[in-house]
């Protein structure tokens, strides 16, 4: 500050440093320029800028030097911190209170400099923000103007400016103004707004170019935000991948692998919602895995084929939407309470597995191109994640096929042979006996065995059929699982079907009803030690809502639940009858005194 300045007047003999005294003509200058709405920052890097606003501080009066100290703090304040929001927020009342204004804010250029894509405010309470609703914009009025000619500005009454638009509902009345744009590595990234200085009065000279001064280390302390934000994402959106990855290749339930897939986009997008779309059987895209907070509105769901975005998705190519709600190529009433939104085709080698949608609130924020490529990356990564899983299912099912009919080579030609021997020796053994109650005893295990035969052959035969060989009806599928269930339990639980179980159930609630079962007898082999076991399913069910349901009901006569136990497949019936709007608990069982376990699941139709 004491190196003297060719472009500035030199003080008097007679000057007092002590006294506040009026600027020179040169300053008068430069603080006419700065008034002045076409006075626009250089084009050159920052510091250019710095340059020019120091050379215009020499030679001020003792009011600015007397502030020179709280702007170097102001500044060592805007510096610390790296997280970009906070960053913001802090420049936002930093600058407030170095030029006692009582409102702030930093309106952020969208990628197109059409508009504002964020809106960062200081000094309004909480119920007024609340009250104003939506935050401006950019596309009209003062701040669309800022945006365009990005100038220093300041005036005495905005209201009386021509590019005034009026103010929202609620919004408190401001007068006095003052605008500086600030730049990132030579590039506008938006503008620091102050209104009503303190005490009615105008904003300065002295106020303008501390201000100007702030915005240009505002610029670089954003920079800096921006380089630590961006490498903080990309770290989040590797982490969901490798997340994801790992689900779908840990040989688990395959819908729970999908809904990891919509939960780590939901929670790596900031979305409202993450839904996964599969390949509908007629066409189009059904959704198949939902995190949002009530995803049982949507599960189920299939986008027709005649939709615009299912043709582009099946396509390969990416969808961005700005409002859904709002936009002509969503066609269904899923768009309707969501905003910005992604949909992003889920392909591999060629092939399109299916769709991701990470659909915002309204009001929402749009997607940046940086986001948008970082979802674009992790649904590559989750498409090759599925083909995988895929190709590792297909060899666990044929080594299951092969075990199975393996089984069914041994259970024909070893285990029946065996017992059909056993039993003409008993019927041998029955003729040569001459006491009635030994040829009785002997007969009643003889019908025993050929029942036996007759399980070990339905055995087989659900062993040699192929899945593409099962009828579609849910009834013929539950015998099936059950049929299935006889070989490892060593005996055929028995069941029982109530009203129409084929026409009543949909497909969807179908589908889960027959895990859900697989999982009960799974466990009762598993952990129950039963000897005895009994199959409900009843499509009579009224919830307590009143909707028609139907409840499976899987009860045995084994040790029951024991305290502490794991609960991990009980987590897994209950979360699936809950997506659909249904429940899974368990009771008593069937053995003495209520022995054994009874899994109850229920859905509705």
């Amino acid at each position: 500050m004491a190196a003297e300045d060719p472009d500035h007047a030199k003080p008097s003999k007679d000057s007092d440093p002590s006294k506040d005294s009026e600027p020179s003509q040169a300053t008068r200058d430069d603080v006419a320029e700065a008034q002045d709405p076409g006075d626009d920052v250089p084009d050159g890097a920052e510091a250019a800028e710095t340059a020019e606003v120091t050379r215009s501080l020499r030679g001020l009066s003792t009011e600015l030097t007397a502030r020179v100290p709280r702007l170097l703090e102001a500044m060592r304040s805007v510096g610390t911190g790296l997280e970009l929001h906070s960053t913001l927020d802090r420049i936002c009342e930093t600058a407030a209170e170095l030029a006692h204004a009582r409102y702030a804010a930093i309106g952020v250029v969208d990628e197109e400099g059409e508009g504002l894509s964020d809106f960062v405010t200081y000094g309004v309470p909480e119920p007024v923000a609340h009250e104003i609703g939506r935050r401006p914009d950019g596309h009209r009025g003062l701040l669309g103007a800022l945006i365009h000619d990005p100038r220093p500005l300041r005036l005495a009454d905005l209201t009386s400016d021509p590019r005034f638009d009026g103010f929202p509902p609620g919004h408190p009345l401001m007068r006095t103004f003052l605008g500086v744009p600030i730049r990132v590595q030579g590039e506008i990234f938006g503008n620091l707004y102050l209104a009503e200085k303190d005490g009615g009065d105008e904003f300065s000279d002295y106020d303008l170019h501390l201000v100007r001064v702030l915005a240009t280390e505002a610029g670089i302390a954003i920079g800096n935000a921006r380089l630590y934000e961006a490498a903080r994402q990309r770290e989040r959106w590797i982490d969901g991948s490798v997340a994801v990855t790992t689900a779908l290749l840990s040989g688990g339930d395959a819908d729970d692998a999908l809904t990891v897939v919509a939960e780590q986009a939901r929670r790596l997008a900031g979305a409202a919602a993450g839904i996964v779309l599969l390949p509908a059987e007629g066409g189009g895209l059904e959704i198949v895995a939902v995190s949002a907070d009530d995803p049982t509105d949507s599960l189920g769901l299939i986008v027709p084929a005649q939709s615009p975005v299912v043709g582009m998705l099946l396509g390969g190519e990416a969808v961005f939407v700005d409002d859904s709600a709002t936009d002509t190529r969503m066609i269904t009433r899923l768009a309707d309470p969501f905003g910005p939104n992604m949909l992003l085709p889920l392909h591999s080698g060629g092939r399109v597995l299916g769709a991701l949608a990470t659909p915002r609130a309204r009001g929402d924020r749009p997607f940046t191109e940086t986001e948008r490529t970082l979802a674009a990356q992790f649904a590559s990564q989750a498409a090759l994640a599925l083909m995988m899983a895929d190709a590792q299912r297909d060899r666990e099912r044929l080594a299951v096929y092969e075990d199975r009919d393996r089984i069914a080579r041994d259970l024909h030609d070893l285990v029946i042979q065996r017992l059909f021997a056993t039993g003409m020796m008993l019927e041998s053994a029955q003729r040569r006996s001459d006491v009635p109650e030994v040829q009785s005893g002997v007969g009643r295990a003889v019908d025993e065995l050929d029942v036996t035969i007759q399980e070990i052959r339905t055995a087989i035969f659900a062993l040699q059929q192929e899945p593409a060989e099962a009828p579609s009806g849910l009834r013929t599928r539950v015998l099936r699982e059950i049929n299935m269930a006889a070989v490892p339990l060593g005996f055929k639980p028995s069941h029982r079907f109530v009203g129409a179980v084929d026409s009543l159930v949909g497909e969807l609630t179908g589908k889960n009803l027959i895990a859900a079962l697989r999982e009960a007898l799974s466990n009762a082999f598993r952990h129950a030690g039963a000897a005895r076991i009994e199959v409900v399913v009843d499509a009579t069910v009224t919830l307590d809502d009143g909707r028609d349901a139907v409840r499976l009901s899987v009860a045995d006569d084994g040790v029951g639940m024991p305290e502490g136990g794991r609960r991990s497949g009980l987590r897994n019936l209950a979360r699936r009858a809950e997506s659909l709007g249904g429940a899974s608990w368990f009771e008593p069982g069937i053995g003495e005194g209520g022995g054994g376990t009874t899994v109850v699941w229920q859905a509705p139709l």
